[in-house]
């Protein structure tokens, strides 16, 4: 027996349980299809969280331009928070792409 994840409700249940005891899915069903929507919902999150972080760092670079100057004060530690946020969490989120495609379903 192993703990798997819902592919309702993302919570572990066991490998064996015919139904969710946490949202009551039915799991009888072919199990590679629930693996695949499983996937297919991962991929989505991935997706999302790379244009979060994607806006967020365009965002960065447009505030710190706005207006033509380069910004100071609080616009430009808001801009780089920003900027440096986005970009790193967009280079994260990619990775966890590629490793996730790299797995089979």
């Amino acid at each position: 027996m192993a703990l798997i994840k819902c592919p309702s409700c993302s919570k572990r249940i066991s490998s064996k349980a015919k139904s969710c005891s946490h949202c009551k899915a039915n799991l009888s069903a072919n199990n590679e299809s629930l693996q695949l929507i499983s996937h297919i919902k991962r991929s989505n999150q991935l997706m999302n969280q790379s244009f979060l972080a994607l806006t967020l760092f365009i965002g960065g670079v447009v505030t710190w331009f706005w207006g033509g100057e380069p910004a100071e004060g609080t616009r430009s530690i808001v801009a780089v928070c920003a900027f440096v946020i986005g970009f790193v969490g967009y280079l994260i989120t990619r990775v966890q792409i590629v490793l996730h495609k790299r797995k089979s379903v």
